[in-house]
């Protein structure tokens, strides 16, 4: 609840209100506690106060619960019964201004992002890649640089590591080895996280960071994440999330301290980002949320137990709500004296054990003060909200969904020319002159034959007639030299000389026909 007296009033405790002060939230924060503790009511009622006070928020919606913040809320008898606690009489019940946002775009309006603009680094992570594959899709990146290629959906980046498996050698002098073992398993992990649905994820157009940093009415937008199914997916639903704290980090200009954030960001089920992550991108996740508040940024992590979070990043977290935890194993126990270590202790009690006795909705509460000091810890009931408690119906959320002023912005995929489109015209290309290439050495070995096989032929038929001149002339010269030792030229000598040249001019003609037939079919056989 927020109110210029009170600021960003959260809880109440036994010497008054407890608020958190407005310059000092975008020093992050923790909400903790086990299951069923009250963390989600918690988190409602911070991002409402935020809201009012115009500050827009971001939040992931596990189970529908939070899609209530869209709706105004109603008395109950529980909220009547803790009226007197917290010194309200009448509540101003009331909505906060609501976008719902999906990745599968199924609940909300789609949330894209390029290829280029996940990066090899959180790619790497969201495929679980070993350090040899995280290199080769590091180069891989690089070569689609140094081409002008866009990777922009997963059919990019597909075609863009088949090509480099098919010129690998030609890189391997410049950025080591490229083997194609290699680029086959990312492949498979590609294909993996494609059967869990990432393809609609990756695509244009691509999210604007700019649409979670509005407001309406004077009041600040709530962007909604459905994260149901998005669960379901552990690394995509924590490396998308971590996604968009870094497009904040690099696209924000630097404001320094403000009065109020220019926008909170809500981590639930904050452990998945730290889960199986490697030390240089918790490196880069603590530098992200050590300079991000520079940008007028509060992060905000919520989760079981403050052991759910790395030392580093968890000193840098200043406004910390801690609800109820179990001690039932020795594990636990550490635990719940981590937690304890965490708060500036109140000599009125014990912090441990008020952690283990802590009731539904009650919590120890310790804020930043006006230096950036933390508070003595105070045993707190978190105020009620004044928003519906409960996940809307489809119909509720559908008309939410048609009224935003973003409606009709995400919800066309667009497929422009990128690596894919110019790769496969490539090939094309590449196919088309090979195949121009073929034909014109089958033409020239053609024309060769032809020419090898005329030489031959002539040679055949001039022999052909020379057998066939010879032999006529021998019979002429045969009838003549027995026509003179006779001496006697009759008619019937005439007659057989007629023959004579006759018979053998039409054996030089079979003879040469023949020779030409047999070539010529010979030929066509070949």
């Amino acid at each position: 609840m927020y109110e210029k007296e009170r600021g960003l009033y959260i809880a109440h405790c036994a010497s008054g209100a407890l608020s958190i002060t407005g310059k000092m939230a975008n020093r992050h924060g923790l909400i903790a506690g086990a299951t069923g503790t009250g963390k989600t009511v918690t988190l409602q009622v911070m991002a409402e106060t935020f809201c009012q006070a115009g500050v827009p928020c971001f939040m992931a919606d596990m189970k529908g619960d939070l899609s209530g913040i869209s709706q105004v809320g109603k008395m109950s008898g529980f909220i009547e019964k803790r009226l007197p606690e917290f010194g309200i009489e009448n509540p101003e019940f009331q909505s906060c201004p609501v976008r719902f946002f999906d990745v599968f775009g199924e609940q909300g309006h789609p949330m894209r992002a390029t290829v280029s603009q996940m990066g090899p680094q959180l790619l790497s992570r969201l495929m679980q890649l070993n350090e040899t594959q995280d290199g080769v899709l590091n180069i891989v990146f690089r070569i689609a640089d140094e081409r002008g290629l866009l990777l922009i959906d997963i059919k990019d980046l597909r075609s863009m590591l088949d090509w480099v498996a098919k010129h690998n050698k030609e890189y391997t002098t410049k950025y080591g080895n490229i083997s194609v073992q290699t680029i086959g398993a990312i492949q498979r992990a590609l294909l993996q996280l494609e059967s869990q649905g990432a393809e609609k994820f990756f695509g244009e157009p691509s999210f604007d960071i700019y649409d979670l940093l509005q407001t309406e009415g004077g009041k600040g937008i709530m962007s909604v994440l459905a994260a149901d199914k998005l669960m379901l997916q552990p690394k995509l639903y924590s490396t998308f999330l971590l996604w968009l704290l870094s497009e904040l980090y690099s696209t924000l200009p630097e404001v320094g301290d403000l009065p109020l954030p220019k926008l909170v960001f809500f981590f639930d089920e904050a452990h998945m980002l730290f889960n199986d992550t490697s030390k240089a991108l918790l490196d880069k996740i603590e530098q992200v949320i050590r300079l991000i508040r520079s940008k007028g940024v509060g992060i905000y992590f919520i989760t079981q137990s403050p052991t759910d979070i790395p030392e580093n990043i968890l000193g840098q977290l200043g406004n910390r709500v801690q609800h109820a935890l179990r001690a039932y194993t020795p594990k636990d126990q550490k635990a719940v004296k981590t937690a304890a270590d965490t708060f500036r202790a109140n000599p009125s009690f014990k912090t441990d054990e008020a952690i283990m006795n802590l009731e539904t909705g009650e919590a120890l509460v310790s804020f930043l003060d006006e230096k950036g000091a933390p508070s003595i810890v105070e045993r707190a009931k978190i105020l009620f909200p004044l928003s519906q408690i409960g996940a809307v119906t489809e119909g509720q959320r559908l008309d939410i969904i048609k009224q935003s002023r973003i409606y009709g912005k995400y919800d066309t995929p667009i497929d422009r020319e990128s690596a894919f489109e110019q790769l496969m015209a490539e090939a094309e290309q590449a196919l088309a002159v090979q195949e121009e290439e073929t034909k014109v050495t089958k033409e020239t070995k053609s024309k060769e034959k032809v020419e090898k096989k005329k030489p031959g032929m002539v040679s055949k038929v001039l022999k052909a007639v020379m057998t066939a001149v010879t032999s006529t002339l021998a019979a002429v010269l045969g009838a003549w030299v027995s026509e003179k030792v006779s001496g006697k030229k009759s008619k019937s000598s005439t007659s057989a000389k007629e023959r004579v040249v006759k018979n053998a001019t039409s054996a030089a003609t079979r003879t040469i026909t023949k020779e030409l037939t047999r070539d010529i079919l010979g030929n066509l056989v070949k």
